[in-house]
C-alpha cells in the first residue's frame, strides 16, 4: 500500500508546487520592486526549492544534438534502433560523418537514475566514436503482459545488444552494469561468439562487493532477502501501464541515495548562482535537480536477484554465478582487452571492486590489460564533470584506439 499512499502524497502537493513556481514568477518579475532585492532573491529561491522537492520528476531528455569533429560543429540524431520490452538501444547519429571511428556500446547501469544520467559522457564521446547507449524503460511503464524481468533477462538483452551491432564493438560499463556485461562477455567468447566486444571498460561497478564494503554494500549484508521483499517491494497502482506489476519503486530508491551532506551542499551550490543573478548557473543547477531526483522503478525480480547474487552471495568473484543455469566462466575472455577504471573516494563501489575484473579474466593478455584508480575522485566524477572529461575520457579514447 506504500506506493499508493507516496502517490496520494505527491498529488497532495500538486497544489503546493504550483503556487511556488507562481510565487517564484512574480517575486522575479520586473515590475515587482522585491525583485531587485536580496530578500526577493531568497525567496523566489526558497520557491525553486519546494519545486525541486515536491516533483514530478520525470525522464529527462539527453538534449545532445550536435557535436564538434575535427574543429567542425555537426547535427547529431537520437535515433531507437533496437527495442525491446524493458529497454532499447539508442543511436547517436552524426551528420556528415565519414570517418571510421570506433563503435562504442555504452552500457548504462539499472540501478535507479535513467540513461540520461550519462549524458556528459555521451557527449564526451560523440567526437571519437559512434556511440550507442542502452535506454532502459521505467518499469511501471511496462505492462505486465511482457512478463517478468531479471538478471539473467539483463544479459539477454545485453548479448542481443551486441550481436545486433556486430564485431568489433567497444564496451563501456559503468557500475552495476558491469556486472551483466562481464557475464555477458564471458558467455560470447565461451560460444565463439564473432560480435564478443573488442574491449570491456568497467567504470566504478561491483565485480567484488567484499572488497572495501561501501554503505551500499553493508545495507545489502545487514538484512536478508525477505526483509528487502517485504520494505522495499511494491505493487505498481493504476493508471500507470504496468498496473500491478512488482517493482522497487523509485522513490525508495531516492530516499536511501539521499546523502543528507551532499543534498545540503547541492542546494547551497544552487542557492549562490541564484543570489547574484546568475540566470545560467540557476538553469544548469536546476537541470542537475531534475536529473538527481528522476528515479525510475527497477523490475522486482532484477532487483532483488541484483541485491542477492551480487551484494550478498557475491557470486561472480566466488565463481558460482550462472545464467539461465549455465556456469559463467570470466577466463573464457582471452581476446578483449581489458580496462578498468576507480575512483579513489567512491562512496558506492569501494576502490578494489572494479580491479577484481582482472583476476578473473586471466587469460587476457597482461599486455591488454590496464587499470586507472583516479585520486580524489568520487563515484560520479568517473563518468561526468572535469574530472571526467580531462582526467578520464582521454585515458579511455586512447584504451579504445590501441585495442582497434
Amino acid at each position: 500500500m506504500f506506493y499508493q499512499a507516496y502517490e496520494l502524497g505527491r498529488i497532495a502537493a500538486a497544489p503546493l508546487r504550483v503556487a511556488a513556481g507562481v510565487q517564484g514568477m512574480w517575486l522575479r518579475h520586473p515590475l515587482n520592486p522585491l525583485a531587485y532585492t536580496p530578500a526577493g532573491h531568497n525567496m523566489a529561491t526558497a520557491c525553486d526549492v519546494v519545486q525541486n522537492l515536491t516533483g514530478p520528476w520525470r525522464k529527462p531528455a539527453f538534449g545532445l544534438d550536435r557535436t564538434v569533429c575535427d574543429g567542425q560543429e555537426i547535427p547529431v540524431r537520437e535515433a531507437d534502433v533496437r527495442t525491446r520490452p524493458f529497454g532499447q538501444l539508442k543511436h547517436f547519429m552524426r551528420a556528415q560523418q565519414q570517418r571510421e571511428d570506433p563503435r562504442l556500446l555504452l552500457v548504462a547501469p539499472l540501478a535507479g537514475h535513467f540513461a540520461t544520467l550519462l549524458r556528459d559522457t555521451v557527449r564526451t564521446l560523440l567526437p571519437a566514436h559512434d556511440v550507442y547507449v542502452t535506454d532502459w524503460f521505467d518499469a511501471r511503464l511496462v505492462p505486465q503482459a511482457a512478463g517478468r524481468f531479471g538478471l539473467d533477462d539483463c544479459i539477454d538483452y545485453i548479448i542481443d545488444f551486441l550481436d545486433f551491432l556486430g564485431a568489433g564493438t567497444h564496451v563501456v560499463a559503468v557500475c552495476q552494469a558491469t556486472v551483466p556485461v562481464l557475464a555477458a562477455a564471458a558467455i560470447m567468447a565461451e560460444d565463439d561468439n564473432p560480435a564478443v566486444p573488442r574491449s570491456l571498460a568497467f567504470m566504478g561497478g561491483p565485480i567484488d562487493a567484499r572488497i572495501n564494503p561501501t554503505i551500499p554494500s553493508r545495507l545489502a549484508t545487514a538484512h536478508d532477502l525477505d526483509w528487502f521483499r517485504r520494505h522495499m517491494i511494491a505493487t505498481v497502482p493504476t493508471p500507470y501501464p504496468g498496473a500491478g506489476r512488482r517493482v522497487h519503486p523509485g522513490f525508495v530508491r531516492r530516499c536511501l541515495g539521499l546523502n543528507p551532506v551532499r543534498f545540503a551542499a547541492l542546494c547551497w551550490d544552487a542557492w549562490q548562482p541564484a543570489m547574484a543573478g546568475d540566470g545560467a548557473a540557476v538553469r544548469r543547477q536546476a537541470r542537475f535537480f531534475d536529473e538527481y531526483f528522476a528515479l525510475m522503478d527497477l523490475p522486482a525480480t532484477f532487483f532483488l536477484q541484483t541485491m542477492q547474487r551480487v551484494f550478498q552471495q557475491f557470486q561472480l568473484p566466488r565463481g558460482r554465478f550462472t545464467w539461465h543455469g549455465r556456469p559463467i566462466e570470466p577466463a573464457a575472455i582471452r581476446d578483449t582487452a581489458l580496462l578498468t577504471i576507480e575512483a579513489g573516494d567512491d562512496d558506492v563501489c569501494g576502490p578494489g571492486q572494479t580491479a577484481a575484473a582482472h583476476q578473473l579474466c586471466s587469460s587476457v593478455a597482461r599486455s591488454r590489460r590496464q587499470h586507472h584508480l583516479q585520486h580524489g575522485a568520487n563515484h560520479y566524477d568517473l563518468f561526468n564533470g572535469p574530472c571526467w572529461r580531462h582526467e578520464i575520457a582521454p585515458r579511455l579514447q586512447d584504451f579504445i584506439r590501441e585495442s582497434q
